[in-house]
């Protein structure tokens, strides 16, 4: 099978940005992890920014499709929509933990104009998307009268705070701090269920409350 050479240099980047942050991982140093030229690199993307830019597009592209995906699901209703988006959430971020720790330390840096910028229009935007389901349930009063962005923040809120803190996943598992947390099932079962009973305690009107 040929080798998406695009797609190759894309997932060195990640594992690196991760690892040495942006300012720590030059272009030479990934061609050289990716086993290509710089002249390669750089035709595909042309400067690190852009580089971070792609992959930034690929990632946010991915939960746009699935947003817009079930948005067009006749057979779902809200709830069933929003609990499908917290199971993607929580599995997209925490086995890319590593990267999206990278991603909030560049969304709290604002030298780089150009990829902080793109990086909150993509959130803003799949936010918007996510927030529209909610408003839709609040419509057909489903759903309490609460704040659609918000709640999307909440949800998202909670799982970053579990990935940016690898010890307080270890404190909640009890398990020693050289222990992986991204990678426990249980824990990531755990953390799903948590975070749907605290949203449907959050969204739903009493009579539409599931026993």
């Amino acid at each position: 099978m040929a080798v998406d050479k695009k797609a190759h240099i894309m997932n060195h980047a990640i594992a690196l940005f991760a690892d040495r942050g942006f300012e720590g991982t030059s272009i030479r140093d990934l061609a050289h992890e990716a086993g290509v030229n710089v002249a390669m690199v750089n035709y595909y993307f042309g400067s690190k920014e852009k580089l971070v830019e792609a992959i930034l597009d690929e990632k946010a592209s991915y939960m746009k499709d699935r947003i817009e995906e079930l948005e067009s699901n006749a057979s779902l209703s809200e709830l069933d929509k929003i609990d499908a988006l917290i199971e993607d959430y929580v599995n997209r971020i925490l086995s890319g933990a590593s990267f999206h720790k990278f991603l909030y330390k560049e969304m709290m840096d604002t030298k780089r104009d150009v990829i902080h910028s793109f990086l909150n229009k993509s959130i803003a935007r799949n936010t918007r998307n996510f927030a529209a389901i909610i408003q839709r349930g609040i419509d057909k009063k489903m759903f309490k009268e609460v704040d659609p962005i918000l709640t999307v923040t909440s949800i998202i809120g909670s799982i970053s705070q579990v990935v940016v803190s690898k010890s307080m996943c270890n404190l909640l598992l009890s398990q020693p701090e050289a222990n992986e947390p991204y990678t426990d099932e249980k824990f990531k079962q755990r953390l799903v269920t948590h975070i749907k009973s605290m949203i449907h305690a959050h969204l739903l009107v009493e009579s539409s409350n599931h026993k």
